[in-house]
């Protein structure tokens, strides 16, 4: 069974900073070469198209076969909802908590990010975790790219 990984914004516009460049494109590599599939949410569609067009065209390189969409739901708002409650993050985060909310409900096997202040942060992690098994969500292995590849 492949491994179902959750991208968030980061990880597209990571192919084009130098700092993230090499282990961004790899993780899309991956998946393009059948390694696994990556979850790939509205949100982050959302997120995409306010970005420059070099960015917005990374996610297009993506194989049909690489991708499984999901999409934000009442679901997603409520489990988002219960982050913000937390005081997991705050409100102007509140992107940030979806993504992890959004990568919880599909189950995804790891959430892949470059944001170190607000998801791959230890101690927001153990929120997260905390927050999902209240609500009767798995916990979730959240991880840079760099930790992945």
């Amino acid at each position: 069974m492949k491994l179902r990984v959750y991208i968030d914004t980061s990880v597209i516009g990571g192919c084009l900073d130098e700092e993230f460049a090499q282990d961004s494109r790899y993780v899309l590599e991956m998946a393009n070469r059948g390694g696994m599939v990556l979850l790939v949410s509205d949100l982050l569609g959302r997120e995409l198209d306010n970005a420059p067009p070099d960015v917005r065209a990374i996610l297009a390189q993506l194989s049909a076969d690489a991708v499984e969409r999901v999409y934000m739901s009442e679901e997603s708002e409520d489990l988002l909802t219960k982050y913000l409650d937390a005081h997991v993050v705050g409100v102007q985060q509140t992107n940030d908590a979806h993504h992890v909310a959004l990568a919880s409900i599909a189950r995804a096997d790891v959430v892949l990010s470059w944001n170190f202040r607000h998801i791959v942060h230890l101690d927001k992690i153990h929120m997260f975790n905390a927050v999902n098994l209240c609500e009767g969500y798995p916990m979730m292995e959240i991880r840079s790219p760099r930790e992945f590849v």
